[in-house]
């Protein structure tokens, strides 16, 4: 008698995989020696959640929870997280020299959101390559500033695991304050700023640039996210400068118009999925917090390390309805014309990313005695992978933190591979006749 085998599409299995490697983690960190004081299962569930969907929200302080030990097992999670477990999965059978099959190729191309099969193969090979470099990169010129400050040791580790929080736009850090000790400092600013946007803007694009190295040559999609994540950052620079510069608790602890630009240019940037912070969150104007649930809601590139609906998904919604007003039918910006399925896709993603954040900010209201703007800030955080917190996650009862954790789940799978893996797809035999229904 034949056995009976599941057959899990590319989705299903991702999912499964993602789970078994966060309980793995929660396990390791479960561990008496990964841990200066024992924690509960749910807080070890929860940074191990939190370090594989690269997402920074922690419940205990990192530096004084666990041991050297513990936080070498939260950096692996985060470098697996990043750059995706079956990157990884790809590289071991390149280095076994096993064949790598159809049915693996549409698994690292769902993984890594491609439009198609081809190159998936050379675009992980590249991963690898542009993600060891840059992290060597951003590790040596940060010891250059920390070693003279903590010694040979710890500036060589504080170096070694800010460089790969930041690339992989993790947001963990070693201290309690994250950054805000360096608000001010130009190397700790764009050292961790150039780690976290390069690893956000996508491999895709930057395998693009290497290889085209002229701007008209690049594709759309590349060019999109190139010119795109240059003016949101200016933006919101420019806004959160002239947001705060009355605010006592955050510019006005600063003593020169030097760090408060890059105050300004640190919070604009870092919510775009990096997690790290130089001022206190929960000292931001409403305002300024407000702009940052949009920009955290948008988060950073397909095909890299950072979460959100990602940057082209918003251009080509704000694309559609633009068209849309102007009565043309189709949309086209760069003298390309955008495919219907693209617009279909952003659509879906917009939905189904909003009616899950509706449903978990409904939920952490009727248990959470916490003030509804920092519940929603919380739980766009964790759907973007961010990590930036005003300071409640610590709070969070054992149902909410739970609810954060399959936020951030779904956050760093993607709406969209999370339906998929429960929906079963149809195959259209019928076509019927179109009527119109009144919207609007």
């Amino acid at each position: 008698m034949k056995g009976k085998y599941i057959n899990l599409n590319p989705s299903q299995l991702l999912v499964l995989v993602f789970i078994f490697f966060i309980i793995i983690g929660a396990l390791l960190l479960k561990l008496p020696f990964a841990t200066a004081d024992s924690i509960s299962w749910i807080d070890a569930l929860f940074t191990a959640t939190s370090a594989m969907t690269v997402t920074g929200l922690a419940v205990v302080d990192t530096g004084t929870a666990y041991t050297l030990f513990g936080q070498l097992v939260i950096l692996m999670l985060i470098q697996v997280g990043g750059l995706g477990i079956m990157s990884f999965a790809v590289l071991i059978f390149i280095v076994l020299g096993k064949k790598i099959g159809f049915k693996e190729r549409i698994i690292v191309q769902q993984a890594l959101n491609q439009t198609s099969l081809g190159g998936v193969i050379k675009l992980v090979k590249n991963l690898f390559i542009y993600s060891l470099t840059i992290e060597l990169i951003g590790m040596i010129l940060l010891a250059m500033r920390w070693v003279p400050e903590y010694g040979w040791d710890n500036g060589i580790y504080y170096s070694f695991f800010h460089a790969i929080s930041a690339f992989n736009n993790a947001g963990f850090s070693i201290w309690p304050d994250s950054l805000m000790r360096y608000v001010g400092d130009p190397v700790v600013n764009l050292v961790i700023t150039f780690l976290f946007i390069i690893g956000g803007i996508g491999f895709t694009v930057l395998s693009d640039i290497r290889h085209k190295r002229n701007f008209k040559r690049l594709s759309l999609h590349s060019k999109l996210m190139i010119v795109g994540t240059i003016v949101l950052n200016l933006f919101a620079l420019i806004v959160i400068f002239f947001l705060e510069s009355n605010n006592p608790n955050t510019f006005g602890t600063l003593p020169s118009l030097g760090d408060k630009m890059w105050a300004a240019y640190f919070q604009a940037v870092t919510p775009r999925t990096a997690g790290f912070n130089s001022l206190d969150i929960a000292s931001l104007h409403e305002g300024t917090i407000t702009l940052m649930l949009l920009l955290m809601f948008v988060g950073a590139g397909s095909a890299s390390t950072g979460g959100g609906i990602k940057l082209t998904t918003f251009i080509v919604l704000v694309l559609s309805v633009l068209t849309f007003l102007r009565e043309k039918r189709n949309i086209t910006i760069g003298k390309r014309t955008i495919k219907d399925k693209s617009v279909f896709k952003s659509l879906a993603i917009l939905t189904i990313s909003n009616l899950f954040i509706f449903l978990a900010v409904f939920l952490l209201n009727i248990i959470e005695p916490i003030p509804f703007l920092k519940l929603l800030f919380e739980v766009i955080s964790a759907f973007g992978t961010v990590g930036l917190s005003m300071g409640i996650t610590a709070d969070l009862s054992v149902i909410g933190k739970f609810i954060i954790v399959l936020v951030m789940f779904l956050g760093k799978l993607g709406p969209l591979t999370l339906a998929f893996s429960l929906a079963r797809p149809e195959t259209e035999k019928i076509k019927y006749p179109s009527e119109d229904i009144l919207t609007g």
